[in-house]
């Protein structure tokens, strides 16, 4: 499920600060990286599965493994995971109603908070 028109996929920020910003909301980095791209994922298990929301980017300048790196945010998902498959972001799933509302939030959290420093 892609969450369209947030304004997130809007703004540009750096790597350190966004980093920082992230993990406050749940939003882990980690290992999900490479020279220009950066992938934070934050998980939900609920009885219904497995869920996770997932918020990428791509490096407007400098490089993501020096911690130098200005990323230009891209449009937030949400996916279910389904073993030993993966995570599947397809229309056709269906997410729970309560977890659609707590991932809108959070993104407009992460929009209203990267805002204050975007470039």
């Amino acid at each position: 499920m892609k969450f369209e028109n947030t304004g997130i996929e809007k703004l540009k920020a750096d790597l350190n600060r966004l980093d920082d910003v992230m993990d406050e909301y749940g939003l882990v980095r980690a290992g999900q990286w490479d020279y220009d791209r950066v992938t934070y994922d934050r998980k939900f298990e609920l009885k219904e599965g497995v869920f996770y929301l997932r918020v990428q980017g791509f490096a407007v300048e400098g490089d993501v493994d020096t911690f130098k790196a200005t990323i230009q945010l891209l449009t937030p998902l949400l996916g279910k995971h389904y073993y030993p498959h993966g995570v599947e972001y397809g229309e056709g799933e269906n997410f729970p109603a309560s977890l659609v509302n707590q991932c809108k939030s959070i993104i407009e959290k992460i929009k209203e908070e990267v805002s204050q420093f975007a470039l």
